[in-house]
Formats: structure tokens, C-alpha cells, sequence
């Protein structure tokens, strides 16, 4: 049986005025786009507010008042430079979305490419053009205003660092004593960037208060992640020239961790959709 034509890709480019990583981390952000195909009709269903490589989200596509079509995609990428999903569960075949970003001079250039098999012969190619691409294009159109929306939003939120301290090929994990919903989960230590202060100062300060050692912030790690408070940005440290050996001053324990010990810990929400970035880093893969 001959297979049909794969369909040209489908490409869309935005310009959205924030940096990659904020883009990233709101592309990443279920609740972006649970609002995006809201406006459009659709359902949306994710496993967390922020999605991580391997988590699966389901859509109720809407195609026709009263009819809606159940789809699965799977996250297979995320990074600043852009997100890849595949279709899992669906008519269409070999459905793959790509989103691109690339900084420019005036924002991020956002580009979506959509590839996919039109299923069902000669009449799911009329469907392709009279019902997917326009759908398609009324959601890209969507979540590019939630984009929009979001960026303004955050402009002046406030900025909270975590530090991923690596050491001899492990990250330090700080267990959290407060608040109760949140006591004897683990996360990178950190806080709130002070006005008037760098994050790579902040990253010190907090190391300093939280587990009595100084350290020297290397660079970032990941995207931006949305959280309550605003941004949560997540800085490389490591140990400075004659650093004290860190303690829990803030926390009911610390721990050394490698990369195929991350899994075992039970972690704070929006740590957890750093896992992959610092599986990467530990094992010499960034």
C-alpha cells in the first residue's frame, strides 16, 4: 500500500519581545497553553504546570461544534533554544512540532514547523486543508498573544536564583524543612534577588546565608521557569578557592547527588523540570 504524501511543513514566525530563556519557560508553562487553545475551544491536560522531555499532554481538539478529536503529544526537547513534541495518539501520522528560538536584536524570533502524514488517503488531505492547517494556525495565533501577555506580565516580576553547586561530578540538594506542604522535599538552594543586586550575587549571598560556604556562579542553566513569585532562573556555581564545606542552616538536611541519583529524590515542583538540564551537566553532555 502506498503511504500518503508527508505534507509540507507548516511554518509560522513570531517575534516575541523577551529573551529565549523566558520564552522557553513559558512555552514549557501548561498553563500558557491551556489558555492558548481555550480561546480556540480546545481542552488541555498536562501531568504539571511545567512540562519536562518524556511528559505526555492530552488535547480534546475541537473540530466541529459537539465534536472534538482526542489527541496525545509527548515532549521530547526542551532548552533555550527551542521545544520539540511529537504526536503520539491521533489520525495523523509522524506529526512532529518544532518551535525555533533565536535571539534578535529586538526579542526572540519564535518559528513553529509542523510536520505530519495526512491520514486516510484523498479525503484526509481535503480534511488537512479545510480543518487541521486552519486549526493549526488559529492556535499559533493564540498562544502568540498568551506569549505576548505573559512577557508584559513579567516585566518587573520579581527574579528568584537556584543554584545548581557541582563538585567533583555532583550537585549539592538542600532538603526543605518549610513550609509544611513543601517539608522534606528537595531543591537547589537560593532565594530572591535583592534590588539592586546581579543574580550572580545573589547566587553568593544566598549560598552564604543558607549553607555557611562561598561560591562563584559560572553561568545559567536551562530555561526561565514560571513561578508563583515571577521568574525562578537557575545559575552553574561552584565552589570558591577555600570554600568551608557547606551545612544545612536552612534546611533539615544537604546531599551530594549524581546524575543517576536526581531521580531519586522527591523534588520540589519547579527543580523538577531541571532534572534533564542537570542530568546533562553532571555527565559532561553541555
Amino acid at each position: 500500500m502506498r503511504r500518503s504524501p508527508v505534507v509540507p511543513a507548516l511554518r509560522s514566525t513570531t517575534l516575541i519581545d523577551a529573551p529565549p530563556r523566558t520564552v522557553a519557560g513559558l512555552l514549557r508553562d501548561s498553563e500558557v497553553a491551556a489558555e492558548a487553545l481555550a480561546r480556540d475551544g480546545h481542552r488541555f491536560t498536562a501531568p504539571a504546570r511545567l512540562l519536562v522531555p518524556g511528559d505526555e499532554v492530552r488535547l480534546g481538539a475541537r473540530l466541529l461544534p459537539g465534536i472534538r478529536l482526542p489527541l496525545t503529544t509527548r515532549i521530547t526537547a526542551i532548552s533555550p533554544a527551542g521545544m520539540t513534541s511529537v504526536l503520539t495518539r491521533g489520525p495523523a501520522r509522524e506529526l512532529v512540532h518544532t518551535v525555533t528560538l533565536t535571539p534578535t536584536a529586538t526579542g526572540t524570533r519564535l518559528v513553529d514547523e509542523l510536520m505530519w502524514t495526512a491520514p486516510w488517503g484523498p479525503l484526509g488531505r481535503i480534511g488537512d486543508a479545510l480543518l487541521l492547517r486552519r486549526m493549526v494556525r488559529r492556535l499559533l495565533a493564540a498562544r502568540a498573544g498568551v506569549l505576548t501577555e505573559r512577557v508584559a506580565a513579567l516585566a518587573g516580576a520579581s527574579v528568584v536564583v537556584a543554584t545548581a553547586l557541582v563538585r567533583d561530578g555532583r550537585v549539592l540538594a538542600a532538603q526543605r524543612s518549610r513550609p509544611p506542604e513543601l517539608a522534606g522535599q528537595w531543591e537547589l538552594p537560593g532565594g530572591r534577588v535583592e534590588a539592586g543586586e546581579s543574580e550572580p550575587d545573589a547566587v553568593a549571598r544566598e549560598c552564604r546565608e543558607e549553607l555557611g560556604t562561598d561560591v562563584r556562579a559560572i553561568g545559567r542553566l536551562g530555561t526561565d521557569l514560571p513561578i508563583a513569585p515571577g521568574l525562578l532562573r537557575v545559575h552553574r556555581a561552584e565552589p570558591a578557592p577555600g570554600a568551608a564545606e557547606p551545612r544545612a542552616l536552612e534546611h533539615s538536611a544537604l546531599r551530594w547527588v549524581g546524575a543517576d541519583e536526581l531521580a531519586d529524590l522527591d523534588w520540589v515542583a519547579a527543580d523538577r523540570a531541571v532534572l534533564a538540564d542537570l542530568t546533562e551537566l553532571l555527565t559532561g553532555r553541555t
